[in-house]
């Protein structure tokens, strides 16, 4: 029998987290959760995962410069990544309008609220059951 695939859910909103982690967890997946950029870097550095779900909209460092901060170190670029995102084309007064461009360096990338059986196909057509 082969190990879980081990999935980070990196999000502020814990109630969300804690929706996605469960369902990912009914799917199979080992599931840990960050609660900010900063510590889901740390976590990433510390064991990295075989794929991760990040919002955009976090304290300390949002999810773009998590994503790119990934992307641009060979150790950490071939995770999957996943973004969720409440920004939407009416947010355009956000700072986070201006990382439109960036968003293409993430595997996939959902509107929030992504569903967390959304969430669980993206991580499936990324990393397989």
């Amino acid at each position: 029998m082969s190990a879980k695939k081990r999935i980070l859910v990196v999000d502020d909103e814990p109630d969300f987290a804690a929706i996605v982690r469960g369902n990912l967890e009914k799917e199979g997946y080992a599931v840990e959760v960050a609660y900010n950029g900063v510590e889901g870097l740390e976590k990433i550095k510390a064991n990295p995962p075989d794929a991760v779900v990040l919002d955009v909209m976090m304290p300390e460092k949002d999810g773009f410069e998590v994503c790119a901060e990934l992307k641009k170190d060979k150790a950490y670029a071939r995770i999957p990544i996943v973004m969720l995102t409440a920004v939407a084309d009416h947010v355009s007064s956000t700072r986070y309008s201006h990382f439109d461009g960036m968003s293409m360096e993430a595997d996939d990338y959902l509107p929030k609220p992504a569903s967390a059986e959304e969430i669980a196909a993206s991580i499936k057509r990324l990393v397989g059951p």
